[in-house]
């Protein structure tokens, strides 16, 4: 199983509507790029813009950036986009089997662990910005 693609289709947004600052954005135009169908991307858009990520306006195409790209990190994305609830990107199984020793206390022995894994990839999430992944689309040409 896979973090939902949402996350990285949500950077992708964000990447092309900066880059396309001079054009309109529109679900149309944004969904060719990610080869999907815009109404994935309006509904992340949405999320997006719950998250004050990204400005909309009702009658009026096109979305813009509310923020400048060196201030939206990828843990804000992971976060608008609703990728996993807080400490739960790894799930234990529900209802090991209590007369086993390892089912009676996996959950305690792997629980912390697997809190502390999150914790580090959202760290590093916390560290890398949109203008980031901007810099490198750009260098790539």
């Amino acid at each position: 199983m896979s973090i939902s693609s949402r996350f990285a289709v949500g950077i992708h947004i964000l990447a092309l509507i900066e880059l396309n600052k001079d054009g309109v954005s529109t679900s149309e135009f944004i969904a060719n790029s990610v080869n999907t169908n815009p109404v994935v991307i309006r509904k992340i858009i949405g999320m997006l813009k719950q998250a004050q990520l990204v400005h909309v306006r009702p009658g009026i195409a096109g979305a813009e950036l509310a923020k400048k790209i060196s201030d939206i990190t990828l843990l804000d994305v992971y976060k608008a986009v609703q990728v996993v609830s807080e400490n739960e990107l790894f799930s234990i199984h529900d209802q090991p089997n209590p007369q086993c020793p390892v089912g009676r206390n996996i959950q305690e022995a792997i629980g912390p662990v697997l809190i502390t894994a999150q914790s580090a990839m959202e760290k590093v999430l916390n560290h890398i910005t949109i203008k980031d992944i901007v810099t490198d689309i750009s260098n790539k040409g």
